[in-house]
């Protein structure tokens, strides 16, 4: 992702979610995070999905991941999640972490497919709702599976 990026990113953030993340959050993630890895999908030179993480150490988490609404169930989501997995492995990460609404099962099923498990819940961690705590571990052998996950 770079900033040119950001006002189609920002534009489907506020679509798909309920409380989205600021313009600005996503620019400073992108500017000013040394920790902050985004990507984006792109249709024709169209912003259609996204995905971002942190690494930290040996760990990565992931921060957001969004398509949107026209795209959704062809297989962007799983294929930025596979890019985020990749990338992190590449990086050393050895684990990867991410929290979900409970009310999402669709986003759940997704993570499960890539092996992520549920370990725990995080109680108010979205103003409405919990969110499901998950956990991808043995990163790097996952990593090295040259992008196929499905």
């Amino acid at each position: 992702m770079k900033f040119v990026h950001v006002d189609a990113v920002s534009e489907i953030e506020n679509i798909v979610y309920p409380t989205p993340w600021t313009k600005s959050a996503f620019i400073n993630e992108v500017l000013d995070n040394a920790f902050a890895y985004y990507y984006v999908a792109l249709d024709d030179g169209k912003v259609v999905g996204y995905s971002g993480m942190w690494l930290v150490l040996d760990e990565g988490h992931i921060t957001t991941l969004a398509v949107c609404p026209e795209k959704q169930c062809r297989g962007v989501g799983a294929m930025l999640l596979g890019n985020l997995i990749k990338e992190a492995a590449s990086m050393g990460a050895q684990r990867m972490t991410l929290e979900v609404r409970t009310s999402n099962a669709i986003a759940q099923e997704l993570y499960r497919k890539f092996g992520f498990v549920r370990c725990g819940i995080r109680r108010k961690y979205y103003h409405d709702e919990d969110a499901v705590i998950m956990w991808l571990d043995q990163l790097v052998e996952r990593g090295t599976n040259n992008g196929c996950y499905e």
